[in-house]
């Protein structure tokens, strides 16, 4: 069987440092990023490429001929705080030389128009774009103390920081893309990240309602890379409008998930084999043996 060509964006990065192994494997991969080791390692056969450069041409070259691009990358400056708390105070509490956020994230929502709009012209069939939980993270107060039991894809997305506005932003571009309008459909799927890391109680500040949040939004290195790819290989992604687009929560099988994957489960037939509950219940059990059931509230 031939093998996909896919491209990886922020190739250099987090999310991508869990994906490469097993996307080696399985793909021929076109790495991108403004740099070739971002904390994680050297990666030896990544292209220097700047995605925020409106002029488009000065990379294409690199779309041309992909079946699928995955789309990890995303700016980041030092002393631009995008999300809270320190976005949400006024300016003349801010440390100085700290901008709003705003600017930062535009830019993050100019790279995905950048690459929807290479994937329609180069014809490439699907894009995967990481998207974050904090596209709706408006609702996480009410969930982790009992006034919500859960939040799905279809909610209506809010949040209260710049880093959520991009995430609505870049899912809501992916539409306008996936509608055909433009003389296509490009199918584009868009993963809302939970938190791909080891859940300690060391790093939550002794706070049972993050340790709970932790553990209801971790996802493992393969269940994301499972995610990944099935949202690359699904022949089908159309929403119930016939729509090519998609929104995934990236999370495991937690029993403590206040995030639904059914739509996960149904479209792409993800069928996630980890539970933070049990990968991590020696570290729980020593330090929060009464953490209590599934919800939230306490």
């Amino acid at each position: 069987m031939t093998r996909r060509k896919v491209l990886i964006t922020g190739a250099a990065g987090t999310i991508s440092s869990q994906l490469l192994p097993a996307l080696r494997e399985r793909y021929d991969l076109v790495c991108l990023d403004v740099t070739n080791d971002a904390g994680h390692g050297v990666i030896d056969d990544v292209v220097i490429a700047d995605l925020a450069n409106p002029d488009i041409d000065a990379y294409r070259e690199h779309f041309a001929g992909v079946d699928a691009v995955i789309h990890n990358g995303f700016t980041w400056s030092p002393g631009r705080d995008s999300s809270g708390p320190l976005q949400w105070l006024p300016d003349d509490q801010r440390p100085a030389g700290t901008p709003d956020g705003y600017y930062t994230e535009r830019t993050n929502v100019d790279m995905v128009f950048h690459v929807l709009k290479l994937a329609l012209e180069e014809n490439i069939r699907r894009v995967v774009v990481t998207s974050s939980n904090h596209a709706a993270d408006w609702y996480e107060t009410r969930l982790h103390h009992g006034a919500m039991d859960m939040v799905g894809p279809d909610s209506y997305p809010a949040s209260d920081n710049f880093y959520g506005w991009a995430k609505v932003a870049y899912e809501q571009l992916g539409f306008v893309f996936a509608t055909g309008r433009f003389g296509r459909p490009v199918e584009n799927v868009h993963i809302r990240i939970g938190a791909p890391r080891p859940i300690r109680w060391q790093d939550i500040d002794d706070n049972p309602v993050s340790y709970r949040r932790d553990l209801g939004a971790y996802i493992s290195p393969r269940d994301l890379c499972q995610l990944y790819i099935k949202s690359i290989e699904t022949e089908d992604i159309r929403d119930s409008g016939g729509v090519p687009h998609q929104r995934f929560y990236g999370i495991s099988n937690n029993t403590r998930a206040f995030w639904s994957i059914a739509n996960a489960r149904r479209v792409i037939g993800y069928a996630p084999e980890d539970d933070s509950e049990i990968l991590f219940a020696k570290d729980r059990l020593a330090h929060v043996p009464d953490l209590g059931g599934r919800t939230m509230g306490g």
